[in-house]
Parts: structure tokens; sequence; C-alpha cells
């Protein structure tokens, strides 16, 4: 899974420099002022309106409807936009965070015959211990099975949907970004901390498992991380597209249903404890939405109602929009 990673990681760098800039939107201020300028007692009571609506504001329409002021009216508005300056370096570093991990999981010792005797149930903390020893090598690998169809799923929503597939270069870099973040978390994580699988307390693995330096990374669970990063990041991203659609609440029921399974598995198989595939979850849920969310084009929808009085009956209401 960490060579997975790396690769897709590398595979995509150079398509953050040809997206850059392309999606970008900037965020413009507008003033709409209503004056309610009230006459002597008596007389009736007229309203002056002045509205001034920049044209650059186009361009800040909603992106799921046509933008009439572009060349090609078939182009929809992203929600996304992307810097070089920013991204490039994230990418970078996480693909270079997940390496180091991975050296760090590769050089962890052996455990001693000594050590593993020690390893009993009461060392293991109470909300962890349902799965003590357990050791199952057909869930493990039944767990490869909606691992590796999970990172398919936003390629596919790419291809089917209309929406997305117009920006496909800025998606492919998000989901870089999101999987590499997740990637540095994962492998930072399993290198630098020594917690035995669940399967290394009991004694249906076989001994050289047990005491393999390899299987002293139980936290945190990778493939439950890998696995909700992309589901999450393809139902967040499909919702950013398409706001309206009927099918969203089926797109998240499976970005939640898929990493629970794969989640489920890891457990059964004595690959991590509980805690282990709850952590890996909620981290591979937060990348997942938090990065695109945090490309996200943000329009301030507040609208500020101000009223002003003067002399003579002077009366003022001042409406702000922030786009």
């Amino acid at each position: 899974m960490r060579i997975q990673l790396i690769c897709f990681c590398l595979a995509a760098l150079c398509s953050a420099s040809n997206t850059n800039g392309q999606d970008t939107s900037t965020v413009k201020q507008d003033t709409t002022s209503i004056n309610l300028n009230k006459a002597p007692a008596g007389n009736v009571t007229t309203i002056d309106s002045a509205i001034s609506l920049p044209e650059s504001s186009v361009q800040n329409t909603p992106y799921s409807q046509r933008d009439d002021a572009a060349k090609n009216k078939n182009d929809l508005i992203s929600p996304y936009y992307l810097s070089f300056k920013k991204d490039f370096p994230v990418i970078l570093g996480g693909v270079g965070l997940t390496g180091l991990g991975a050296i760090l999981i590769k050089n962890k010792k052996d455990l001693t015959m000594e050590e593993l005797n020690g390893k009993t149930r009461d060392k293991v903390p109470f909300f962890d211990r349902g799965n003590v020893g357990y050791y199952s090598q057909k869930a493990d690998k039944d767990s490869y099975v909606p691992f590796h169809i999970s990172f398919g799923l936003p390629v596919v929503a790419l291809l089917l949907n209309k929406n997305e597939r117009s920006k496909f270069g800025q998606i492919v870099v998000l989901y870089t970004e999101t999987m590499a973040i997740t990637g540095a978390l994962f492998t930072m994580a399993a290198g630098s901390f020594q917690r035995s699988r669940p399967f290394v307390y009991g004694t249906d693995a076989p001994l050289d498992q047990r005491l393999s330096g390899n299987n002293q990374r139980s936290f945190f669970a990778g493939h439950t991380a890998a696995t909700a990063a992309a589901t999450f990041f393809t139902a967040k991203v499909f919702q950013d597209f398409n706001p309206h659609s009927a099918l969203r609440p089926f797109i998240w029921a499976v970005a939640a249903g898929v990493p629970a399974v794969v989640g489920y598995l890891r457990y059964k198989a004595g690959m991590h404890f509980l805690s282990d595939n709850v952590l890996g979850y909620l981290v591979g849920a937060g990348a997942g939405i938090l990065i695109p969310q945090w490309h996200k084009i943000h329009k301030n929808k507040n609208v500020n109602i101000t009223a002003q009085s003067g002399e003579g009956g002077y009366r003022e209401i001042l409406l702000t929009w922030h786009f």
C-alpha cells in the first residue's frame, strides 16, 4: 500500500503546474444601498435605490449554472482553485514524508522472545481487548478487495460526471494531495510508534510473523485511512460539483460504508485494534473532506443590514453583500 500511495502521488506531481491558476476566482465585494428619504409629515415616502454590480462578479456566479459571460458557454465554473505555490510544496512534502515513514517502518527491529512473551492481554487497553490474538489470513486477503476498489472511485466519478470531467486535471491534483497527506500521516505514525498487531498477542499466527518488526506497527490502520480518504474525497467533490443531485445521499452512504468494511476486515484479521481502525477512519475521512474544502472558493452570503437616521427625519437602510 505504501508503494501504491507513493507512486500515485509522484505520477500526478506534474499536473499541479498545468492547472495552476486556471480555475481561480477572485473574491469581490459589492455594496448595495437603499435610502429611504422621508419627507416632512404628510408627504409620501420616496425610495431611492442604487445598485452596483461589477462586471467581474459574473465570475462568481454559482458553479452549477452556465457562465453566460464566458466565451464557451458549455464550460462550468469549478468550485475549487489551485495555487502552484501552495499545492506543489504540500504534495512534495506529503510524498517525502510518506517515503521517510516507509523507511522508518522498514527499519523497525524484530521482537526478542523475551519481548514477545511479555505481550499479554492485560497489557492492552481495555477498549482494545476485543480482538486480542485474532488471526485470519482470509479476512486479511478480503480486506484488499474494497481497499483497491476505493482508489478507483474518484476516477470513475470523473469519467461519469460531466461537471467533474470538465475539471479533470484540477481534481487529479486535489486527489493526489489528499492521498499524499494521508500517506504521510499514516507512515510517519506507523514508523514512529511501536505497537504490535493484535495477532502478536496470540498463538495462531506463525512465530516469525509475530516476531517480525514489520508487524509492530498497528498504530494506526493505514488501509482504513487510505480507503476513507479516497471514498470521502469522491463524495465531497461530487457534492461540490453537483449540489442539487439526488445521488448525493447514496454516494455519501457508499463513502462511509466502504472504509467501515475495510476496518472490520482488518479488525477480524488481527491486523489492527479497534482504536487503530477508528483513528484511521477519522484521519482518512478528514483528509478526503478537508483538502477539497481548503481549496473551495468561498462566497460570503451574509447580508448585513444597517439602519441609520439623521436630522429632518432622514432614514437610511444599508444592505451589504460580500461576494
